[in-house]
């Protein structure tokens, strides 16, 4: 007989919530109305994922960089990493995509066509305008700086959860910083890094619904057009609930296995 505790663990929410995604799937399949309204709200999916993935790619490159100018021995940098953090950190997401997408890329623009007026006049260069920057891509700035400041701090605390003694003994082996964190402390830290670093992917994947505010054409924002113009607000939010609970679980679920199968080679 297996303990009491192995069944209380086994995953019946999953098997419930698969159950359900089932009956709604062949629902839909078999409804010419939710059938119409998957069809339009689904052609939303493929700029969700290019936004997620672009903004959590770009995010991750500038949180390790403010993660690693937190622990530099340069006590400016560590104050400037740490402004940075808790700056963005302390403003919401949405108001970050406004300021992004109404001051930040005005200014931009400004800076840019000062800084390149010589070569525009010399004919290499033409005149950026404000509207040459696409709402999509300044949808993807605020995400990515939103979020950049969170995964550094997901970067900071794998990094410090190395063992000291490790990175002594690799300096003692006369390896360069570089290498210390290349060969000993990254390929450690990412066990401790991933958990937290897939759950900020999900949320992502989640606050990414927030760039409908500009137009941008993805899952809500599809789904607003639709019921905007067919008052049909319950099929369609409950369809976009539905896409959005697809994405979310299972790409809760592959991170899981992946973190499980990293664990099981650690311990071989």
């Amino acid at each position: 007989m297996p303990p009491a505790s192995s069944k209380a663990d086994f995953p019946w929410w999953l098997v419930v919530a698969v159950a359900i995604a089932i009956a709604v799937a062949v629902f839909v399949a078999t409804s010419d109305l939710y059938a119409q309204v998957f069809a339009t709200v689904a052609k939303g999916i493929g700029i969700t994922i290019f936004v997620t993935v672009i903004a959590f790619v770009l995010a991750s490159v500038i949180g390790l960089g403010i993660a690693l100018m937190g622990m530099s021995g340069s006590r400016l940098m560590r104050q400037i990493a740490r402004f940075y953090v808790e700056i963005i950190r302390g403003v919401p997401i949405l108001v970050l995509l406004f300021w992004i997408a109404f001051v930040g890329a005005p200014a931009f623009v400004a800076a840019w066509n000062a800084l390149t007026a010589p070569l525009q006049n010399a004919g290499l260069f033409g005149e950026l305008l404000v509207r040459d920057v696409s709402l999509l891509w300044r949808a993807i700035m605020a995400l990515t700086i939103g979020y950049s400041a969170f995964i550094s701090e997901v970067f900071r605390a794998g990094i410090q959860a190395v063992e000291k003694g490790q990175i002594e003994a690799a300096k003692a082996l006369g390896l360069s910083r570089a290498q210390r964190f290349r060969l000993i402390v990254f390929p450690q830290a990412i066990r401790t890094i991933l958990p937290p670093l897939g759950n900020d992917f999900v949320a992502l994947v989640k606050d990414s619904s927030l760039v409908s505010v500009l137009g941008v054409a993805d899952i809500t924002q599809m789904g607003k057009v639709y019921a905007a113009g067919s008052f049909r607000f319950f099929e369609t939010y409950s369809i976009v609930a539905y896409i959005y609970l697809i994405l979310t679980i299972g790409l809760s679920l592959a991170l899981r296995a992946l973190e499980q199968r990293l664990h099981r080679q650690h311990e071989q």
